[in-house]
């Protein structure tokens, strides 16, 4: 029952007979669960609880690859006995030299990533970015989310390149959302337009140490991916960030103005603000394929990076309505209410993860049919999905300084003994 809980949860839109599945094998785990009685006859397992746990508490979607490795490792019973007629053990399933090999797998590319998070740990200082007391600080979250689904040692290129934008995106919402007045946000945003280090002259430190951060660290990449694509990517990331900019832009216009924008055109803005593009988008030059203009171009690229910005803006969204409600802020979940009059919060949290469960069964679909798009640059798409999910799943994970620790720990901190 649980591999069929497990199993029910890939599915496709329309899939109704899976989602009938997913419900009846979810309520037979949880009243087993609630009586005590989580084992099965035909198997003595090393932590079958543990596994039904988990597979309760995080849905497969949410479920980071090096986390589910490292839960695995711990459970993997290689005195488990399966019983029919007589007890025996399954020596291809249950072996000691397989527990060992994996354990050194995972400490191995845990050493590696260890080192990488120190060298990114010098990259922070020699931004200045603690000098920015309204920023956030999640070098350490940032850099997880890609060690957590880019493990293998060879992607440690894509792990920085994803960890840096990661940080960058977040300190510059937060210029954005609290820390710059509307005369340094648009000085920021004309000097990401031209690209030219001058455009900063006399600008305040706050805005000069966040465009040197970005200058610097974008023509660094570009350098970096010529080696791995052979084509200098710079104008494409140039208006990854400038169309990015100018749609967080326009959110403080409307928050500084008390505009309500209609649904439409807040989600249209609402994509690029999310801050999802720089960091997939850049990270997939460093995944291993060779990518053309074609490829870059092709509407089933636009379309995978539509649907999981939707996801992306409506999961925030609801873990942020009531913290940005009280702060006057427009959310999603708070425009639904205005255009459809008496519906509560908790109607528009209901219909928007409706549409984000159908945005990510479409996203899963997409990743799996075969594209022009190479299946890895696919994959790094569906990796972010899940990573949002995770640090959605309770309430702004991300945000949270304690909710991410364990799983940050196991990942990156603390070996397998």
């Amino acid at each position: 029952m649980l591999s069929l809980y497990r199993a029910s949860q890939v599915m496709f839109p329309g899939e109704t007979i899976l989602e009938e599945i997913k419900t009846l094998s979810r309520k037979y785990l949880d009243k087993r669960k609630e009586n005590g009685r989580i084992y099965d006859h035909n198997v003595v397992m090393k932590d079958l609880h543990g596994e039904v746990e988990y597979a309760l508490s995080v849905p497969w979607y949410a479920s980071l690859e090096r986390i589910e490795n490292r839960i695995y490792i711990d459970q993997y019973g290689v005195d488990d006995i399966w019983i029919a007629k007589t007890s025996y053990k399954i020596p291809c399933i249950s072996n000691d030299f397989f527990l060992v090999l994996a354990k050194q797998d995972y400490n191995i590319c845990q050493a590696i990533q260890q080192k990488e998070l120190q060298e990114l740990k010098r990259w922070f200082t020699d931004n200045k970015f603690s000098h920015l007391k309204f920023a956030r600080q999640k070098l350490l979250y940032c850099y997880f989310s890609a060690a957590a689904t880019l493990f293998s040692p060879e992607l440690s290129a894509a792990r920085v390149v994803w960890a840096k934008n990661g940080v960058i995106t977040t300190v510059i919402d937060d210029f954005f959302d609290v820390g710059g007045s509307s005369e340094e946000i648009h000085g920021f945003v004309e000097a990401v337009r031209v690209w030219d280090e001058a455009a900063i002259d006399g600008l305040s430190e706050n805005v000069q140490i966040l465009f040197s951060a970005l200058y610097n660290t974008v023509n660094e990449i570009v350098q970096q991916a010529f080696v791995f694509q052979g084509r200098d990517i710079s104008v494409h990331l140039r208006e990854i960030w400038y169309r990015l900019v100018n749609s967080m832009m326009a959110e403080a216009q409307w928050a500084r103005t008390h505009c309500i924008p209609s649904m439409h055109e807040y989600m249209a803005n609402a994509e690029p603000s999310i801050a999802l593009e720089p960091i997939v988008l850049s990270s997939l030059y460093f995944v291993g394929p060779k990518l053309s203009e074609e490829i870059i171009c092709h509407p089933e690229y636009y379309s995978l990076m539509h649907l999981l910005n939707v996801c992306g803006r409506l999961l925030n969204d609801i873990q942020g309505c009531k913290r940005e409600a009280k702060q006057g802020k427009l959310n999603s979940v708070t425009l639904y209410m205005e255009e459809n009059s008496g519906r509560t919060m908790e109607d528009a949290i209901v219909y928007l993860r409706k549409t984000i469960d159908e945005s990510r069964q479409l996203l899963l679909k997409e990743v799996l049919r075969p594209s022009i798009v190479p299946r890895e640059c696919k994959q790094l798409h569906w990796n972010m999905m899940r990573i949002l999910q995770l640090f959605y799943l309770k309430n702004d994970g991300f945000t949270s300084p304690t909710e991410m620790l364990g799983y940050v720990n196991a990942v990156i901190v603390d070996p397998i003994l």
